[in-house]
């Protein structure tokens, strides 16, 4: 069947019943079928914000080349007897243990933490009365930190569009909407995510994987260029390849690598606070109007250069979403958004920080433990504010000032704010750029200034990078991977996935 791929300008509340007549009306005949193939909204102008939508449409009537689907990724499948075992299940963890398995693999997948199910009981525990549980929470456990996040599926990353497509459609086959493998912004929402991962794990056990939970890597033994077996909470675990994707919260996992030997330099990362508004506040702005039939909530994304040369941007944008609790280890104090498929939550928050080097932080040239230490102290510095979850904050108003804020009760965050100088909690090098930053996103979005700044903002992302050779295996190893975040060669759901079936297909290509 011939194919033929048109745009469509559509209002937001179309149905497909408006594209098939927009079809048939310019064909001539129903004689067709059709898929979405991108879709995009278009809000530069307040009083004509509308859907952008290219249709492939297939039909004996048209001339020319016979429509061929997307080629799918190429995995060298073969009968292989090595046994890998993946430290962590995150995004990147997984689909690293996924296409291995599918290449021939016996792969093991380890995790710290508990399967969805229990890991969801413990951190509704943390949300209702703030009991932290080590291995259960928004940094660890089943699916990573990804599982309990707003499941935005962006990604700037260049070149990995195979990668991507194949990522997207393993989420579909799991039960993600279908829409997101054309969405210009897709996202799945925790809600989604949740079963999702459960229904990857089931498949990748149905498979012959094993899934290790509750099972956490202390330490590995190291014998040459080779490691040998990795010791964990439960015993010893040997394996031909080990591939590490414990995420950039792990900070226990990369002190102990740095110990075995596992080189890792310093980079820029991002540090500041989560910024919280009404959602009707960000629609009015971005869309004039309350809300607009046919879309869930207006999204922003927001970025300044300072006079100190130090950029300021927001990241991680949750519409309709929640801020939560999400540092790794007890006693810390860290926050983050969240956000269901509906995006129909009250409020709307993201991050906004600053980017930063940690020698700029450290005031010296740093090593990697240093950085590790000096964020340890700066979120036990957040949690000893009140010592408790119970996270600063202050209206973005008073910020700018150095004036404290009457106290807030209006919020998302469950387990309560104080109101504090908020200014001074982070070094002035930052919080000066976050106030010009604050300043300039004031113009930019109008009532951003009538925000709430609160908490610590520290996990955007690693403030170290392994250093990796180009098969991907960690410098001085000739068996040992590391991806994800974690390794500082991601950030995100799609790119941290990407870089596993990457690291996979390597692994499978020797």
């Amino acid at each position: 069947m011939k194919f033929n791929t048109i745009q469509l300008k559509l209002p937001t509340n179309y149905s497909n019943e408006d594209i098939k007549k927009i079809i048939s009306e310019d064909l001539g005949s129903s004689d067709f079928t059709f898929h979405i193939d991108k879709k995009s909204l278009d809000a530069r102008k307040k009083d004509d914000i509308h859907w952008l939508i290219n249709v492939v449409v297939k039909s004996d009537h048209f001339s020319g080349k016979s429509y061929e689907p997307p080629t799918p990724l190429e995995i060298p499948t073969r009968k292989r007897t090595e046994k890998v075992v993946v430290v962590g299940s995150g995004p990147a963890g997984f689909f690293t243990a996924h296409v291995l398995q599918m290449a021939g693999f016996k792969v093991t997948i380890i995790e710290r933490g508990s399967d969805v199910d229990r890991r969801n009981k413990a951190i509704e525990e943390l949300e209702t009365n703030g009991k932290f549980t080590a291995q259960n929470n928004y940094a660890f456990g089943e699916g990573g930190a990804g599982t309990f996040s707003d499941g935005k599926l962006t990604s700037r990353s260049k070149r990995i569009s195979d990668e991507r497509r194949f990522i997207m459609s393993e989420y579909v086959k799991a039960g993600a909407p279908e829409e997101i493998l054309y969405m210009a912004h897709p996202h799945v929402g925790t809600d989604n995510l949740k079963l999702i991962v459960a229904n990857l794990r089931k498949q990748f056990q149905e498979n012959g994987g094993e899934f290790l939970f509750d099972t956490c890597m202390e330490d590995i033994v190291v014998k040459g260029k080779q490691v040998d077996k990795l010791i964990c909470n439960t015993g010893e675990i040997e394996a031909d390849h080990v591939v590490i994707a414990t995420g950039h919260s792990a900070y226990d996992s990369y002190r102990m690598l740095i110990k075995r030997g596992v080189q890792f330099k310093t980079k820029n990362f991002a540090i500041g606070h989560r910024v919280e508004h009404t959602q009707e506040l960000i629609n009015l702005a971005q869309w004039g109007k309350e809300s607009l039939p046919g879309i869930k909530a207006a999204e922003y994304r927001l970025s300044a250069n300072t006079k100190s040369g130090l950029s300021v941007y927001t990241f991680c944008m949750c519409p309709g979403g929640t801020v939560v609790p999400a540092a790794a280890y007890d006693q810390k104090s860290v926050v983050n958004g969240m956000s269901y498929y509906a995006r129909d939550g009250k409020y709307a928050n993201a991050g906004c920080v600053v980017g930063v080097h940690p020698d700029q932080l450290v005031g010296h040239t740093c090593s990697p433990n240093e950085i590790l230490d000096w964020m340890d102290a700066l979120e036990e510095k957040f949690y000893t504010f009140s010592n408790s979850l119970v996270i600063p904050a202050i209206k973005i108003y008073d910020y700018a000032k150095r004036k404290e804020s009457k106290p807030m009760t209006h919020t998302s965050y469950n387990l309560g704010l104080q109101a504090s100088p908020l200014y001074d909690m982070l070094p002035h090098m930052v919080s000066n750029a976050l106030t010009e930053g604050l300043q300039n996103f004031g113009r930019k979005l109008k009532g951003f200034e009538r925000g709430t700044l609160m908490g610590l903002e520290s996990k955007v992302s690693s403030p170290l990078q392994v250093v990796r050779e180009k098969d991907g295996k960690c410098e001085g190893f000739d068996n040992l991977y590391f991806v994800g975040e974690g390794s500082g060669f991601a950030g995100g759901i799609i790119s941290s996935a990407a870089d596993g079936v990457r690291c996979a297909l390597k692994i499978s290509s020797e």
